[in-house]
């Protein structure tokens, strides 16, 4: 039986008006840079789709965007073993569910593949098309086509997903931490009580009310899950940190594996490049994830 929290809205009470919660969680307008910084992310992605094979677009689903990529792995994990036993990191790409896409955020690839991940990129419907509670189970759909797929499947029954997301698809991550096919979830920068975005501009796509906010907040739905290792950034909008914060204790008050990484100076952008290195922070945690999980080949 899921932990819930109360039903109240759990907003910040500095927050009042709807401008005040569309600033809050604004971080295009938090980070000075940020369409430099979106461009250069793009055209690494572009450069990674060029240096790497991958399958792309493998459907999921009848729907136009349920779609994946699959990038397979260049070399053994580096914990040892076999091409075929690797885990997998399947990630999510960010937007507030109604913008940007998988292929925007192929450049974290590199990371993962460079340790011997399977690397796969999920594609969701966005709002308005889909209401979240429509885009959660895409997600599920997904990682049930996943774990049904030759080379991508549990491995002697053992489940080898490794789910990161970030921003919105941390919130997706988050969100699936008890499906059977995962093995551990990477939450980065993450969304995790929806209320206080039902009170700003976001929600004029996503029209969230009471309903999908109590069914689809993962600070309200703690069920017995996986190792989740939440990652936020030290110089990210205070609300971003706030929610990662709460989620990261109420996982660990309810008795679940959880864990909150503070990536120092990192914003809501540049905390990619953690992941898209071999040897950033968020790369070495994926490894260390992958190992609790026990993944990886046997002998």
């Amino acid at each position: 039986m899921s932990k819930s929290m109360s039903m109240s809205d759990p907003v910040p009470t500095p927050l009042q008006t709807r401008e005040d919660y569309t600033a809050a969680y604004d971080n295009s307008a938090a980070v000075p840079n940020a369409p430099v910084l979106l461009q250069d992310l793009l055209a690494r992605s572009q450069a990674v789709y060029a240096q790497h094979a991958c399958t792309r677009n493998i459907p999921y689903g009848p729907a136009p965007r349920q779609v994946f990529d699959w990038f397979a792995p260049t070399q053994p994990f580096r914990e040892a073993g076999a091409v075929s036993a690797a885990p997998i990191l399947v990630f999510l790409h960010g937007g507030y569910w109604q913008w940007r896409s998988k292929d925007d955020f192929a450049c974290i690839a590199a990371g993962p593949l460079a340790a011997g991940f399977h690397v796969v990129l999920g594609e969701y419907t966005l709002a308005p098309q889909a209401r979240m509670p429509d885009i959660v189970a895409e997600v599920g759909l997904l990682l049930d086509m996943l774990q049904s797929t030759p080379g991508l499947g549990p491995s002697q029954g053992q489940p080898r997903i490794v789910l990161a997301g970030h921003s919105a698809g941390g919130h997706l991550a988050a969100m699936h931490r008890s499906h059977p096919t995962v093995a551990a979830v990477l939450a980065i920068s993450g969304l995790f009580e929806l209320a206080p975005i039902a009170r700003g501009a976001l929600n004029d796509a996503l029209q969230l009310g009471e309903v999908e906010i109590a069914a689809c907040s993962p600070q309200r739905r703690i069920q017995p899950g996986c190792t989740t290792a939440v990652a936020v950034g030290t110089a990210e909008l205070p609300e971003l940190q706030r929610q990662s914060h709460a989620y990261a204790a109420a996982l660990q008050a309810a008795g679940e594996p959880g864990q909150l990484h503070m990536l120092p100076g990192r914003n809501h952008f540049d905390i990619l490049h953690e992941l898209e290195r071999p040897e950033g922070s968020l790369s070495i945690l994926a490894r260390a994830l992958a190992k609790r999980a026990g993944l990886g080949p046997a002998g």
